[in-house]
């Protein structure tokens, strides 16, 4: 399951924010409770933890793990059940200097289901289990060939990874002398034959082993090789199953396969890639033909702001996070949708060269 825009940005700055913290001893207290699991019985174990507790030498210690632990078991009795992905709390002294307490309470619902159970307590939080939430394991599998080449991609999100190139031994249109027409041509046919079969073995290799983190495989290249390609049993079984559309292509490198995801928005549509692209490339359209209904830069976009004027507000991803949800916050009074722009398609990169702000207006302001 792949989470919306929202959700990474908020368990993003959640993350950041719990690992700018830092202990001055063994006292920060992280809990994960899976989803479905009875919340009663964890805070059973956190009142045992705390009795356990009593042991620890250093008194300040002792005292600030006691502490966290009895926020955190005041906390958890706020829910009356396990809210249903999970829940992970954590709690802790964020009290820079020895002796003080500034004791803190953080907790989430996850985007995604919870299937762990963890107590730890550490100098830090433990924040690894969130951020793996974070990391894109739904991919599209990407293959753009020709006759006499074949590249190899996943799309990870709106990142293309190239995976692997391969070259064929098909020979030219131009015969060797004093070989026959036919014989030529059957060469030709087999060393065809060995690159088809070349990629498709390719394919098994690279793409077979993501099981159901492939959601599906896309192949372009010029129309007839794409033809000649998928009209033989070379790529079989469930593999074949993954394939899910093909698209008639110019280029077979690098170019290929952005020009393949350029031209494969209809088959990703329900993708964040597809979408950035499209409300990108209308705001791009608006300011070629109505530059009086877009803006760009902070300025210009933050008095379209105040003035209820926005009707999209495009933020690129690589803005400080505190700034994001500040202009978030600040589109919400006014009904405003706002969509974040990452940096890894073209399109993104136009955005943050524009100042990383823009915005598609409801109405001209002169």
């Amino acid at each position: 399951m792949s989470l919306n825009v929202q959700d990474k940005l908020h368990l993003k700055r959640l993350i950041t924010e719990l690992k700018a913290q830092r202990a001055l001893h063994t006292e920060f207290v992280s809990v994960y409770i899976p989803a479905e699991y009875d919340i009663i019985k964890i805070i059973q174990h956190l009142a045992e933890e705390q009795g356990t507790a009593s042991n620890i030498k250093s008194a300040i210690t002792r005292k600030n793990v006691q502490s966290a632990l009895e926020k955190m078991i005041q906390h958890l009795r706020l829910f009356p059940k396990t809210p249903p992905n999970g829940l992970a709390v954590f709690t802790g002294n964020v009290a820079a200097t020895e002796g003080k307490q500034d004791m803190r309470v953080w907790s989430i619902e996850p985007p995604v289901p919870l299937n762990v159970r963890l107590y730890r307590c550490d100098k830090n939080f433990i924040v690894d289990i969130l951020e793996d939430m974070l990391a894109e394991k739904e991919v599209y599998g990407l293959v753009v060939l020709d006759h006499r080449d074949a590249t190899l991609a996943l799309l990870r999100g709106k990142s293309i990874i190239t995976l692997t190139r391969t070259h064929s031994e098909v020979p030219g249109k131009m015969r060797a002398g004093g070989q026959s027409a036919p014989r030529f041509a059957r060469a030709r046919e087999l060393a065809n034959k060995m690159h088809y079969k070349k990629i498709a073995d390719y394919m098994i290799e690279q793409f077979l082993p993501l099981g159901n983190n492939l959601k599906g495989i896309i192949i372009g290249g010029p129309g007839v090789t794409v033809n000649d390609f998928m009209n033989h049993d070379y790529v079989t079984g469930e593999l074949k199953k993954k394939i899910i559309g093909t698209k008639d292509l110019s280029y077979t490198d690098d170019f290929g396969l952005q020009e393949l995801l350029d031209k494969s928005t209809d088959l990703l549509e329900a993708e964040e890639v597809a979408r950035e692209k499209k409300i990108m490339e209308r705001f791009f359209k608006q300011l070629l033909d109505h530059p009086g209904k877009v803006t760009y830069g902070e300025k210009e976009t933050l008095r379209a702001l105040e003035m209820n004027a926005v009707d999209t507000l495009l933020l690129s991803e690589n803005l400080p996070e505190d700034r994001i949800f500040k202009l978030e916050e600040q589109a919400a009074k006014g009904g405003t949708e706002v969509k974040i722009i990452s940096t890894e398609t073209r399109e993104g990169v136009q955005l943050k060269e524009m100042g990383g702000i823009a915005a598609i207006l409801r109405f001209e302001i002169g």
